[in-house]
């Protein structure tokens, strides 16, 4: 039963998100629960196919043969290439339609050789990423003591405090959507006090001691400073130290750059539709800026 709303979730999501057709008007939910529940029975042949008949694992087994193939692929780097390279064959020999390429200028950011070491109260090592569009550390990195705030409004109200500090933000997840801000505007809020970096708690509510980094943009007008993710474990254990009030000092260190746009493509299919083959509801496969 899960896996069958999970299905027409997916479904919905579909017809209401980026992949609709061309002048598809929203429609209230209402009438959307109607027109997905349409989609029962081919829903359910779909899960038979994948869970039990001839597709059972190929999801997982085609999607573990192109990682391990590929890896990761930053947005203008040699690995995005070859991804783009990779999802066009596949396209052409499962025997889509329309299988095409579109020039496209993307942006290239390098993440670079990146570090952060607790050096007060005591060695450790943190696990961090680099924020997609970070700026990288002076030369020799930043050593400076950290301030560990859970919300902006709590930033705010500590704002004489934050000058030359790193910001640590220990921010609870409520949702992706809500909790996603202090990932794509921490830095800039940070600057705006004086803060000379800012390292964000993983906009996740389950970790393995894994940071998850993704896109932040900085605000105009407000200085650039190097901004990375760090794992919810190292977040938390750093606000149970500063309850305590003990001085924290981590040591910074970040090679991240901006190089100029790179040449890219759009990896374009269309699958026709039997009732309205008029009808183009593409998608696109998407480039990860900071994955």
């Amino acid at each position: 039963m899960t896996v069958y709303l999970t299905l027409l979730v997916l479904v919905a999501g579909l017809i209401q998100g980026h992949c609709r057709p061309q002048g598809y008007k929203h429609k209230p939910l209402e009438e959307m629960s109607k027109e997905v529940s349409n989609y029962a029975d081919i829903a359910q042949k779909i899960i038979e196919l994948a869970v039990y008949g001839k597709a059972q694992n190929r999801s997982y087994e085609r999607l573990a043969a192109f990682t391990d193939t590929i890896g990761h692929r930053l947005s203008g780097s040699k690995n995005l290439d070859l991804a783009i390279k990779y999802m066009y064959n596949a396209l052409k020999h499962d025997g889509l339609e329309n299988v095409h390429l579109e020039p496209v200028k993307v942006p290239h950011w390098v993440r670079g050789e990146e570090s952060a070491v607790m050096l007060l109260p005591r060695n450790h090592t943190l696990s961090i990423l680099g924020l997609g569009s970070s700026v990288g550390t002076p030369k020799g990195g930043i050593e400076a003591e950290v301030l560990v705030v859970e919300s902006f409004d709590e930033l705010k109200r500590r704002a004489n405090e934050a000058k030359g500090k790193i910001v640590v933000y220990n921010q609870p997840f409520v949702s992706y959507s809500e909790t996603v801000a202090y990932r794509t505007s921490g830095a800039s809020e940070a600057a705006r006090v004086g803060a000379v970096a800012s390292l964000i708690r993983s906009i996740t509510p389950f970790s393995i001691d894994s940071p998850h980094t993704g896109w932040q943009w900085y605000q105009p007008g407000v200085p650039q400073i190097p901004t990375a993710c760090i794992t919810v474990e190292n977040a938390q254990m750093m606000a149970r130290m500063a309850r305590r009030g003990t001085r924290i000092v981590l040591q910074l260190t970040m090679g991240a750059k901006t190089l100029p746009d790179a040449n890219s493509f759009n990896t374009v299919a269309e699958i026709t539709g039997s009732e309205h083959p008029e009808q183009a509801s593409p998608c696109l496969l998407e480039q990860r800026f900071g994955g």
